[in-house]
């Protein structure tokens, strides 16, 4: 080792001779002598074997940010959040590792998927899937039994991503929860409101909210002749339809998972089928599915959700669809799933679904899993898919050639002669005290021109401009970058005419 770093030594020192020559423009000949016993001393010192090449990238199914997506960003969880905000939310947050065991058993075949942590002293830990089992381990935790809540945060899934679809390992979810014993359906109703309103809000295109109930699904499992033990399982095959054909899922039942032909037929002629509150009382006259228990309530259940859908005004958005059946095993009730809907391609044609952005559903049994004595506290909630939107906004604004606008600064302050630093930096730390959004430029005599040209670049609508004259008159000069009009005005106005131009509320003290 010694060795290596004595030679590393003798090459930097000769490499800095060779760049001295360099510099004193010395002969060729003589550039030449000393490159080669730069040359020689690099052979000498070999390949490093313990240097190895470093890729500079960000991890498989991560990315990062850019200033432009993240005002894109905050933009979509502004409408969110205010959305969840109307509706009555509050807001928490949990740790972004679990326990294990927190975690275990809660996803059925999606467990694979989990983030598990190496051990750190006693406790096996894993990153948070996603942020329902963590909030009903905070029910459990703090004996709470009624609560409205949201929560927006990273979560953590070891899948194949598809980056341009908006498929992650690690992506935000916005969550929003009704937690409490209430009325049947009226909770579930609201959820599905405000996935509307979200959805409606941000523009991003028509929508269609599928519904169904796991208690049909799983009665409709058992009057089909699926075995128990199959239940989940033929559950997962069935989530596949959205994206797959009818064959392709009948030959995974019934070849990969080993359910007979006949009973995946049977099953078939039942998650083909889709429609509104006319389905619904069809089925509840179907000789075999009403004479189900657990089917019965679920569509008598659903039957009172359209009735209070159609109050709040959303039905047309609303089908009733029996092939979806949502994959995670903590759903006990009413399931729903938002799905983008694209334009047919001949007049007549249904419009096609292209992908999910939202979903949620009822579980009423996830609490009690974690609390000593089992009480269960019922919960019903709803997540929006930000990062497929998010996909969808940046494309929808690359395709208009948007200027996205990345600061929220309202005014630029400005000299437009010498020797002004000192007067700029009084202007900008009263706008600053006075809650304006202000900049200046980090250098002590900025041509106007330039300063000008930075408004224009970055978007900021006004420059408070500077001069001598300004300062013996006791005004400013405001301008308006997009007009170039430039009016005189007080400096004890000033605050107040920026407020008003820019549509900030002005603090009447």
């Amino acid at each position: 080792m010694a060795e290596r770093a004595a030679l590393e030594e003798l090459v930097r020192l000769q490499g800095e001779r060779v760049r001295g020559l360099k510099q004193q423009k010395a002969s060729a000949e003589q550039i030449e002598e000393e490159v080669a016993k730069l040359l020689k001393l690099k052979a000498q010192l070999g390949p490093d074997e313990g240097k190895q090449k470093f890729v500079l990238k960000t991890p498989k199914g991560t990315r990062d940010y850019s200033p432009r997506q993240m005002a894109v960003r905050e933009k979509v969880f502004e409408v969110i959040i205010s959305c969840f905000k109307r509706h009555g939310a509050e807001v928490i947050d949990t740790p972004v590792f679990e326990l294990k065991e927190t975690l275990t058993g809660k996803y059925g075949e999606d467990s694979k998927l989990i983030y598990d942590l190496k051990d750190q002293g006693g406790e096996l830990l894993s990153l948070r899937y996603d942020l329902t089992v963590p909030f009903a381990r905070y029910l459990a935790m703090n004996k709470l039994t009624n609560i409205k809540r949201y929560h927006i945060a990273k979560v953590y899934r070891r899948d194949n991503p598809a980056m341009t679809r908006g498929r992650y390992r690690e992506f935000y979810q916005c969550d929003f929860d009704i937690a409490g014993q209430f009325d049947p359906m009226i909770p579930d109703a609201e959820c599905l409101k405000i996935m509307c309103e979200i959805l409606s809000s941000l523009q991003i295109g028509d929508f269609l909210v599928k519904v169904n109930d796991r208690r049909i699904l799983d009665g409709m499992f058992a009057i089909c002749g699926v075995p128990d033990s199959k239940f989940r399982t033929i559950c997962s095959s069935v989530d596949k339809l959205d994206k797959v054909s009818w064959e392709e899922v009948k030959n995974e039942m019934v070849g990969e998972k080993g359910l007979a032909p006949e009973v995946a037929d049977h099953i078939g002629d039942y998650v083909q089928q889709h429609g509104g509150v006319s389905l619904v009382k069809q089925l509840l006259q179907d000789p075999k599915l009403s004479q189900n228990k657990q089917a019965l309530e679920g569509l008598g259940d659903l039957k009172l959700l359209f009735e209070y859908l159609t109050l709040f005004g959303i039905a047309d958005k609303i089908s009733f669809d029996l092939s979806l059946a949502r994959g995670l095993d903590y759903y006990t009730g009413v399931i729903y799933e938002a799905v983008l809907l694209q334009s047919p391609a001949q007049a007549g044609e249904e419009p096609l679904g292209v992908g999910s952005v939202a979903a949620g559903g009822r579980y009423d049994g996830l609490v009690g899993m974690f609390d000593p004595k089992g009480r269960k506290v019922p919960c019903v909630g709803l997540s929006i898919g930000v990062e497929r939107i998010f996909s969808i906004v940046e494309q929808r604004l690359e395709a208009l050639e948007e200027k996205v606008r990345t600061t929220e600064t309202q005014v630029l302050v400005a000299s437009a002669q010498k020797k002004l630093l000192e007067e700029r930096l009084k202007l900008v730390s009263e706008l600053w005290d006075a809650g304006i959004k202000a900049e200046l430029l980090y250098k002590k005599n900025p041509k106007l021109l330039n300063q000008l040209q930075y408004c224009e670049e970055t978007g900021i609508p006004l420059v408070a401009i500077i001069g001598e004259q300004e300062l013996k008159d006791g005004v400013i000069k405001l301008r308006s970058v997009a007009s170039r009009e430039e009016v005189d005005i007080r400096r004890e106005d000033l605050v107040e005419e920026i407020k008003r131009r820019t549509n900030q509320p002005i603090c009447i003290c």
